[in-house]
Order: C-alpha cells, then structure tokens, then sequence
C-alpha cells in the first residue's frame, strides 16, 4: 500500500515504516504529523484518486527528528571591480516516519 501526499510545494510517494524529509516544522523527536494532503492512495482493492485530493485521506507519520543538508556555497563576482562574496547555506529539514495510511 502506498500514498501519494502534497507537502511544502512537492509531492512524495510514501509507504508505511518509509522515512521521509520534509520542510522543516518546529517539532520534537517523537511527535505525531498528519498530512491531510492525500492525492492517491493504492491497495488492495486498487488505486483510489482525487480530484485534486482525497475526501477523509490521511497520512500519519512520527517525528524523528531534525537534520541539515549538505552546505551549499554561494559565490558572487564581479570582474575587474575588487569584488568577491561567497556565503554558505545549509537547508534544515524534518525527518518523519510514515506508521499509517488512512483512506
């Protein structure tokens, strides 16, 4: 069984006991997420879809916690100007468990 959910302007394909990261939400380790957002849900019975979502779908999923990417290295010139920049950036993001899909 799988999902098909909406979160932060993207789309994730979930199953259950899958880890995911999402956009960074201000909560602790252990705390339980729903994603109301749901646009297919596949089973048994076969593939389910909305339009644009699903009526009474939902995704719930645990925190694990949060984490950063990589840093990224952003580099600005300006040739014969004596002008050279260069700042770093590292994306925070939260990392959630899926426990279960309801439809």
């Amino acid at each position: 069984m799988y999902a098909i959910i909406v979160d932060g302007g993207r789309q994730y394909r979930v199953e259950p006991g899958m880890e995911v990261d999402v956009d960074f939400r201000d909560l602790a380790a252990g705390e339980e997420l729903t994603f109301e957002k749901v646009l297919a849900v596949s089973g048994d019975d076969g593939m389910k879809l909305g339009s644009p979502t699903l009526d009474g779908a939902s995704v719930t999923a645990s925190v694990i916690g949060t984490e950063q990417d990589k840093k990224i290295y952003v580099q600005k010139f300006r040739r014969r100007k004596n002008s050279k920049r260069r700042t770093g950036h590292r994306q925070s993001h939260t990392r959630v468990r899926i426990e279960k899909i309801a439809v």
